[in-house]
């Protein structure tokens, strides 16, 4: 091969490799197409298929479980305001020694500090659920998406006096590849869940058996769980359902480990 055929055909390599990244990147995008996270339990005990695969969201540095090998939970609580069971959520997570993540709005800073400060104090991550709850798939201009993520931080910075770990929620759960492409530009991980129950309605509070009936059976390795602070439920029956996951062989993780050991499909 002379020199004129070898830089034809290595440039010819250089153009196919060029559009199988870019057909990579537009296949990843439709299938992260505008929508709110949702779950397929197919299996009691394992995890279940999410809106995304686990490879894809990788792409954007988001997740939404950890190692299926590892008897590992990750609990998160989304906090848009206070109902008055923070406290108590608090008082069990430190009995039981157990880092949670809370994400919050604008408002419960706001609202809140000396929540907000005594998380931070008690070591657990205080995440970004954006300043104003908006659905974040709706704004298209970056500018607007960033105030609506640095705004917080911003807020946190005030109260805290320290910097807003770099964790984001996207309100109600509905994402798209832009949303996720601009927080990940903003530095943040992106956590999605594995496990939830509908424990959301103030006027209509699941029971303790309905509580544990959907968290006991679909607990799974490396399960990110997300409830609500502002649930009674959640905080009448928080110390009982961290015994039964612990005595299951169940130890709980934060998550700067959920990141920093991504899970055999994402790796």
């Amino acid at each position: 091969m002379n020199w004129q055929t070898w830089k034809v055909s290595f440039g010819a390599l250089l153009l196919l490799a060029a559009l199988i990244g870019c057909a990579y990147s537009a296949s990843r995008d439709r299938a992260m197409e505008v929508g709110s996270w949702g779950l397929s339990f197919q299996t009691e005990g394992e995890r279940p298929v999410g809106s995304a695969t686990m490879e894809e969201l990788a792409g954007f540095d988001a997740a939404y479980a950890g190692d299926a090998d590892q008897s590992v939970i990750y609990l998160t609580f989304d906090a848009g305001y206070e109902n008055g069971y923070t406290e108590r959520i608090l008082d069990v997570l430190a009995a039981h020694k157990v880092k949670a993540a809370f994400f919050v709005v604008g408002n419960y800073i706001q609202t809140q500090p000396e929540l907000v400060r005594r998380m931070a104090r008690e070591g657990h991550i205080v995440g970004n659920h954006t300043l104003h709850h908006y659905d974040m798939s709706q704004i298209s201009d970056p500018d607007v998406f960033r105030r609506e993520l640095q705004g917080l931080e911003d807020l946190y910075r005030e109260t805290v006096g320290q910097e807003l770990p770099k964790y984001y929620r996207p309100p109600q759960g509905i994402y798209s590849a832009d949303n996720l492409r601009q927080a990940q530009a903003l530095g943040y991980r992106t956590v999605f869940w594995s496990l939830a129950y509908v424990d959301w309605y103030q006027d209509d509070q699941p029971t303790s058996e309905q509580a544990f009936s959907k968290l006991l059976p679909r607990i799974h390795n490396g399960a990110v769980v997300l409830l609500h602070s502002t649930s009674a439920t959640n905080a009448a029956i928080l110390d009982e359902l961290l015994t039964r996951w612990e005595q299951a062989g169940y130890r709980f993780g934060t998550l700067d480990e959920l990141f920093s050991h991504p899970s055999a499909e994402a790796a």
